[in-house]
């Protein structure tokens, strides 16, 4: 069946249906395939096999949500034409190289996107794999969940907390069974997220329910420092918006939740990301009682773990209304403070605590060193040597005076480094760096 010049379709059968791809330039592309569904403010069911065709939606589905005009200025504009609102936004989507010996099984890599658990899916162009799967022959699956109050708020019966986090357990579970019929390894999974995707995945290390899900994973700028010490702020975010039920209207919950969330001043930093998986209450433990689980895991999972050298450069140098008022030198000292106390002393902390629990970590910085960019170091600079597509980060403020072809040399050796590590959990010695990378092993 041929679609359009160079693109045509291909059916994989499995033991959970025969799903339609996409094949285009060397790559399958199975999208959207529905893991689970859920009613508002409940556990998702997990989809049973089918006898039938599974057949991708024509628009990308995409948890309610308000569009962020930050990342529209430092990424792109989002063309809302490419996507449909589904409030049970559990689907994946499957990457896997064209040319593939059916002996062999090929790493896993699942992608858990980011953004303040509050925007974004899965399947966006800024984080479509293509080019990592095709240059290190691996499978890429990315996952969307739930998000903001429909995923990350709850505490009450009605309202039950760590929804998201159930929706990406439902999804890992698909992968682990139906992954070998794409080729994939069910035995060789790695996790990689970024912001609140990397915070997800350090906080499924600790969930109940995930044994044998995954072998290792890759954690980039996870907000950490954030994690403790929420529970007030959730639990008066919660009240504050306890007139929103089932019967609520979907987009009077998206457009008042904001008038609602917890006082900055009150509750400082964690007030910038009110939304987040929430200690004592399943499938997570206690919050006194993480150190120990990560330490008590430490054997079975290999750990990747860093961030970008000024995270929250993205946020402070983006801001018109601070660089009018604050002086250079006060901006660039709070950059280096906050982003030490968000991403760089946590993650610093955890590598070496679970390195001295007898786990394989390694910690890594990276920082583009190129003059005439005042983003070189920002939250998400990493996102573009990951995945490539430059057609998906022409227009990307973030990347203001940055040549592709700089981000291409050094995105085609951190992808194959990151791969390394997908497949064997070590990075040799001896294997090229990028310039923008520094890594060691704890």
């Amino acid at each position: 069946m041929q679609l359009q010049q160079h693109i045509e379709t291909h059916t994989f059968r499995t033991a959970f249906g025969k799903i339609l791809a996409l094949k285009q330039n060397g790559i399958f592309k199975a999208k959207n395939i529905r893991y689970a569904h859920s009613e508002r403010f409940k556990r998702p069911v997990a989809i049973k096999p089918s006898d039938s065709e599974i057949i991708f939606p024509e628009k990308t589905p995409v948890c309610p949500q308000n569009i962020s005009p930050l990342l529209e200025k430092m990424i792109g504009k989002t063309n809302l034409d490419d996507f449909e609102v589904d409030e049970s936004s559990q689907f994946i989507s499957v990457f896997r190289p064209e040319n593939f010996n059916e002996n062999e099984k090929l790493s896993v890599v699942v992608w858990i996107h980011g953004g303040s658990y509050e925007i974004g899916c899965g399947d966006l162009t800024t984080a479509d794999p293509i080019d990592w799967v095709r240059e290190q022959n691996l499978i890429v699956v990315t996952v969307s969940y739930r998000l903001g109050i429909f995923g990350f708020l709850g505490g009450t019966d009605e309202r039950p907390a760590n929804l998201g986090l159930f929706d990406i357990i439902e999804a890992l579970k698909w992968v682990k069974n139906y992954i070998s019929y794409f080729g994939g390894d069910a035995e060789n999974i790695t996790l990689f997220g970024q912001s609140s995707g990397g915070d997800a995945i350090a906080h499924l290390m600790l969930s109940e329910g995930v044994e044998g899900l995954f072998k290792r994973v890759i954690i980039h700028s996870a907000p950490l420092g954030l994690r403790q010490n929420r529970s007030k702020m959730s639990a008066e975010f919660l009240m504050n918006t306890k007139n929103f039920n089932i019967n609520s209207d979907v987009l009077e919950i998206v457009e008042d939740y904001k008038k609602k969330t917890p006082s900055f001043f009150k509750y400082g930093l964690k007030a910038a990301m009110p939304f987040g998986t929430q200690y004592g209450f399943p499938p997570l433990c206690n919050e006194n009682e993480a150190e120990e689980k990560w330490k008590k895991n430490a054997e079975n999972i290999d750990v990747l773990i860093g961030l970008n050298d000024e995270e929250t450069s993205f946020y402070l140098r983006a801001s018109d209304h601070i660089n009018t008022y604050l002086p250079k030198k006060i901006i660039d000292k709070t950059i280096r403070s906050t982003t030490e106390i968000i991403y760089g002393k946590p993650a610093k902390d955890f590598a070496e605590s679970y390195a001295k629990a007898g786990g394989n970590v390694y910690l890594f910085r990276i920082h583009p060193r190129l003059s005439g960019n005042q983003f070189m170091g920002a939250h998400a600079i990493d996102l573009p040597f990951i995945f490539g597509n430059e057609s998906a980060w022409k227009n990307a403020g973030i990347l203001n005076n940055i040549p592709w072809t700089y981000v291409d040399e050094n995105g085609r050796k951190l992808r194959k480094l990151w791969a390394e590590f997908a497949q064997s959990g070590k990075i040799a010695n001896d294997s090229e760096r990028p310039e923008i990378l520094e890594l060691r092993k704890i």
